[in-house]
């Protein structure tokens, strides 16, 4: 064997090892994945050997498109390949490039991995937004080990260079072997045959394809399948967010229907409908809190084994607790623009607030005439443009950010909650002395990494690991024991707003709402009546309470609800009259005949949009178009749109609906100037 393997040319015997040693580093990544991060609720050998499977080939597909160029100079320059001139400086140039640039992209994949539970996608360049870089790359040097972790990827390098070098001069020191022309043209045939081979990757007409990842519904099955660089490639795209008037109008009439538009017109494309407010008397103020990371699966309201939110309970007990309440994407930004604006965020590679285009909204909260109009943030509202999602839209408002508070900034987010909340009942307690009355959109921060959490009152304490029971812990899905405490600190700190709340005197005449931005990224568990973890839609699942007992009386409420539907929501209970453009609904509103539905997008592998009902989820692929329909109430995980096809039908015209109108009422739904 190894004699036959000394008759092959030097050059050949190099593209191979070459070839090997690429394919064993790209592997060595996937092995990290596997036991570092990869997580599924499927248990059969069978799915997560195909996982493998696939894997290993998209692995050796970029292993051979990453060497073509190799193995093409390899072919022109022959033996002359081992020489110590530009050839050489040449090689080893590219290889160098090469795998600085694979160590970095696959270390960037599993952060964003870590952070989001999906493989890196062309979305990412958000992060690198000019006025961002330095508030993100202060967040990864608070969460992360940078400096262990750049020490160690150094070190890798430097051990990956002394490899490939070594390989070069193992055969650099060879003598090389005489070839004939033919022998040598049938070699170079044989070469590009077993490459494109390897690269197409499939015996089937067509290539392998990253589609063929998601051969289940579970999102860990697909990302340990996947390649990130292929998969980032094949899904990059340089065209802008925009919409198309033609599908707009296509799908105009069930969805205007549905929001039941004032006048409708599938020409001019109107979506106003007038509302009169109720008369509650007194006016009230309304405070609008927003939940960092606070997803349905982690509250206790849904039976988190851990019950980490006692003070949520307690709200939730005594107001409106809205438990199929659902935000429309897995973004703070999306879901500050959402909330705001009445539309869902669908931009693919940009979110809404950081396009100049479509940060011009008709929005509700302007319409609170006579109001004080505020939004309270601990940290710098130049993030993700946020201020102009306000300022732009809402005549009047006061912006409190850093640089306004007199407590210093806690972490990369700006001040503590409990500092915030401190400073924003202060600004509350002088309005309402004042006798005016306001809406305040008051946005936390800290259950987030680097989940920096305070002593609060004195009285907050974090737990360890040996003061939490493993097996509620386990079940409950939690990443860490520090992701657990930063939920505690969210829950500990509602309570302290709600103490100051009564102790400045403003407790009984306010509308109090929370909600949670988005789930965080959680292990697999089971306490949730579906298996969303299983449909990737568990992201998109938040808490909802509406909390003013002097005005409604406490109860559950059961039905589809949206983040979209806040503002039209607060501003009805309010007494407040407007004229709603949006894609949201009054979320009490008992005289709509038909079911009612929840927007949202999520990913599982794929990029869905979709609509959940009490009963049908209608699911979509963002890229290639396909419907599939869901029986919620007897198997969420089985396609029944051949079974149901009118139902399939109309669910699929209003999902395509709402998609379409909430991409053009991005872009056409400007104040009048």
């Amino acid at each position: 064997m190894m004699q036959l393997w000394s008759r092959i040319p030097r050059y050949i015997r190099y593209i191979f090892t070459q070839t090997l040693y690429l394919f064993g580093f790209l592997v060595a990544w996937r092995l990290i994945f596997y036991f570092f991060f990869f997580t599924t609720t499927i248990r059969e050998s069978g799915a997560i050997g195909k996982a493998w499977h696939l894997g290993l080939k998209f692995d050796m597909r970029l292993a051979l498109i990453c060497m073509a160029p190799i193995a093409l100079l390899a072919f022109i320059s022959r033996d002359r390949l081992f020489g110590p001139g530009w050839l050489r400086r040449l090689h080893f140039g590219y290889l160098g490039i090469l795998y600085v640039f694979l160590t970095f992209f696959y270390v960037t994949d599993l952060g964003h991995y870590s952070y989001l539970g999906i493989r890196i996608e062309p979305s990412v360049t958000r992060f690198l937004a000019q006025g961002e870089r330095a508030t993100n790359a202060r967040m990864l040097w608070e969460s992360y080990p940078v400096i262990k972790g750049a020490i160690g990827i150094l070190l890798l390098l430097a051990f990956v260079i002394w490899s490939y070098r070594s390989i070069f001069r193992h055969y650099a020191n060879q003598e090389g072997v005489p070839v004939r022309p033919k022998a040598f043209a049938a070699w170079v045939v044989g070469i590009i045959l077993l490459f494109a081979a390897g690269i197409y990757a499939n015996v089937a007409y067509f290539p392998l394809r990253w589609s063929q990842a998601m051969f289940t519904r579970d999102n860990g099955i697909t990302s340990l399948a996947l390649n990130p660089v292929l998969y980032f490639v094949s899904n990059f795209s340089v065209k802008d967010d925009t919409y198309d008037i033609n599908l707009t109008k296509k799908y105009y009439n069930p969805i205007a229907e549905y929001l039941q538009v004032d006048h409708p017109d599938s020409v001019a494309l109107h979506y106003a409908r007038t509302v009169k407010g109720d008369s509650p008397g007194k006016r009230p103020n309304v405070v609008i809190v927003m939940l960092e990371s606070g997803g349905a699966a982690m509250t206790s309201m849904f039976n988190n084994p851990t019950k980490a939110t006692p003070n949520l309970q307690k709200l939730a007990d005594e107001g409106l607790f809205f438990d199929n309440f659902y935000v429309p994407a897995m973004s703070t930004a999306r879901t500050v623009f959402g909330v705001t604006t009445g539309l869902p965020d669908v931009c693919k590679f940009k979110t809404a607030s950081r396009h100049p285009g479509i940060v011009d909204q008709r929005v509700i909260m302007d319409q609170f005439d006579g109001y004080e109009k505020y939004y309270l943030l601990g940290g710098n509202t130049n993030w993700a443009n946020i201020r102009a999602v306000f300022t732009n839209n809402v005549d009047g408002i006061q912006i409190f950010e850093e640089g306004y508070f007199k407590a210093p900034k806690a972490d990369v987010w700006g001040v503590s909650d409990f500092d915030l909340i401190t400073e924003s009942d202060e600004i509350f307690r002088k309005a309402h002395e004042a006798g005016k009355p306001f809406v305040a959109f008051l946005q936390t921060a800290d259950n987030h990494e680097p989940y920096t959490t305070t002593a609060g009152k004195g009285d907050f304490r974090k737990l360890t690991g040996k003061e939490v029971d493993a097996a509620a812990f386990k079940a409950a899905g939690w990443l860490s024991v520090d992701q657990f405490n930063a939920m505690r600190y969210l829950d500990y700190n509602v309570g302290y707003l709600m103490e100051l709340a009564e102790k400045s005197g403003y407790l009984d005449n306010t509308i109090f709402v929370f909600f949670g931005d988005h789930s965080a990224r959680l292990n697999p568990f089971k306490h949730m009546p579906l298996p969303e973890y299983e449909m990737g839609t568990f992201v998109d699942h938040v808490p909802c309470i509406i909390w003013a007992p002097k005005m409604v009386q406490p109860r559950k409420i059961s039905r589809m609800t949206s983040l979209l539907d806040v503002y039209p929501t607060v501003a009805k209970m309010a007494g407040v009259d407007f004229t709603n453009y949006t894609m949201g609904v009054d979320m009490l509103d008992t005289t709509f005949a038909g079911e009612r539905y929840a927007f949202v997008v999520y990913n599982r592998g794929e990029t869905f949009y979709g609509l959940m009902g009490n009963k049908y989820f209608c699911e979509i692929g963002m890229e290639t178009g396909k419907m599939r329909l869901y029986d919620l109430e007897s198997n969420p995980m089985a396609d029944i749109s051949q079974q149901q096809p009118e139902i399939a039908e109309k669910l699929d015209k209003l999902t395509r609906g709402f998609y379409e109108s909430s991409r053009y009422l991005m872009f056409n739904n400007k104040k009048p100037k």
